[in-house]
């Protein structure tokens, strides 16, 4: 096999299955984070403490849990496409209904809608991914992916700041405007999804007959090493201490990415009251600036040494450590330089975590597997806000609740290292494409 064809292979698996991985999850992390910013008006509309805003945060992480499993497992029957275009129409249609809530109850049923129509979609994509490049690429594939994330709070945060501000448009609050306007995207890129996305590479009319024969004997010699393959069946998963052990860490590992992202908004405005709630949805987008190029460069790093364990777990630790330190420090800049550090390599670790899971595991057992992974992480999103927001009421202070945060964070970077060291694959060389 040549290298020619190896290098064309990846370049269009990177131009057709990556952006569409991008933007879909742009646009769901959008549609699920953006009542943070609407908070910031929402709250006082309808009359929400902030224990009432937590549990409106986790009312979505109940049904997300109930189906997130039965989704992928529909997925992987139906195919991706049927699928993944369903979950992305109906979520967008539910997100632009919570511009219509009235009380705060209204507010409670509309985000467990959310989390129903959306449940399944992010284990769908990863598993989607890892059944198309392989795994000596595979974490800067994640780390592009997961960077569609971040982009929702790179661009997201800043933009629904600006829609806040046609607040009185129509005699129309700013935050109805912004669920409205930002539900819409997900309807239209779900009928492109079902449209345009091929649900395995044999079906790819855009891969020639020679790549796609690469491509699958590729992904099936990756799947030898699985500890979990397409012989087991989607219940093996829920027993397997493999499986057990990675959902530990991604719960641990969501302390940061849930509690700290839903938050992040108003932690800083309790930091800098006096700013406008566009700057403060300006200072909240900065971290996860550095949270793409963390994910990019630990991702790439990791391909290219072949080392995982590390790359895995010491970003965890960085970013307990820095929640801890952003904590006491006294400096409000010196606080926010952390809190921004804590977000990067909260992040950092994302693309290494799936890249480690999907090398783990394969088949059908890998999309139940994968979504069970997510599915316990999303407890943290049950959890979390409320408590967080009753801390912050009893207390007026997020302090004790982010303490509670950094000391998960470091546990799961410890077990993290722990359940990824194995030993290094084989790199890729010239051999691997003889003939």
């Amino acid at each position: 096999m040549s290298i020619a064809l190896y290098t064309s292979t990846l370049k269009k698996l990177n131009i057709k299955i990556l952006p569409f991985a991008i933007i879909g999850y742009f646009i769901a992390n959008l549609d699920k984070t953006n009542i943070s910013i609407a908070a910031l008006q929402m709250n006082a509309d309808l009359g929400l403490t902030a224990s009432m805003y937590g549990l409106g945060v986790g009312m979505f992480y109940i049904s997300y849990i109930i189906f997130e499993i039965p989704s992928n497992i529909i997925m992987t029957r139906v195919g991706a496409r049927i699928w993944i275009a369903r979950i992305m129409i109906t979520w967008g249609l539910v997100s632009a209904g919570m511009s219509l809530v009235q009380t705060p109850t209204q507010l409670y049923v509309m985000r467990f809608l959310l989390g129903m129509a959306e449940a399944g979609f992010t284990p769908g994509i990863i598993y989607y991914i890892s059944c198309w490049f392989p795994k000596s690429n595979r974490a800067r594939a994640m780390s592009f992916f997961y960077m569609g994330s971040v982009l929702a709070s790179v661009i997201g945060l800043p933009l629904s700041g600006s829609i806040l501000d046609m607040h009185g448009i129509a005699n129309i609050a700013g935050w109805r405007w912004m669920f409205g306007l930002e539900g819409l995207p997900a309807v239209i890129l779900g009928i492109v999804v079902l449209w345009k996305l091929p649900s395995s590479p044999e079906k790819a009319h855009w891969l020639s007959e020679p790549e796609k024969k690469w491509l699958v004997s590729t992904l099936q010699q990756d799947n030898q090493g699985a500890v979990l393959t397409k012989n087991h069946s989607w219940l093996s998963s829920f027993k397997n201490k493999v499986v057990l052990i990675l959902s530990l860490v991604w719960f641990l590992q969501a302390f940061g990415s849930i509690g700290i992202t839903l938050f992040l908004p108003l932690i800083i405005k309790s930091m800098a009251s006096e700013q406008s709630n566009f700057v403060i949805s300006l200072l909240s987008a900065v971290p996860f600036i550095f949270a793409c190029l963390f994910m990019y460069l630990n991702g790439r790093h990791s391909d290219l040494t072949k080392e995982r364990s590390l790359h895995l777990g010491l970003p965890l630790i960085l970013a307990g450590v820095s929640l801890a330190l952003a904590i006491y420090s006294n400096n409000l800049l010196i606080s926010y330089i952390l809190l921004v550090l804590t977000v990067g390599f909260n992040f950092a670790l994302t693309p290494i975590f799936w890249a480690v899971t999907t090398e783990k595991l394969a088949g059908v057992a890998a999309a139940a597997s994968i979504a069970f992974i997510n599915t316990i992480a999303n407890f943290v999103g049950l959890g979390l806000p409320p408590i967080l927001g009753k801390i912050k009421d009893l207390t007026n202070s997020y302090h004790y609740g982010l303490l509670i945060v950094a000391i998960a964070l470091v546990l799961g970077g410890l077990i993290g290292i722990a359940v990824a060291r194995t030993k290094k694959t084989t790199s890729i060389n010239s051999s691997d494409f003889s003939s």
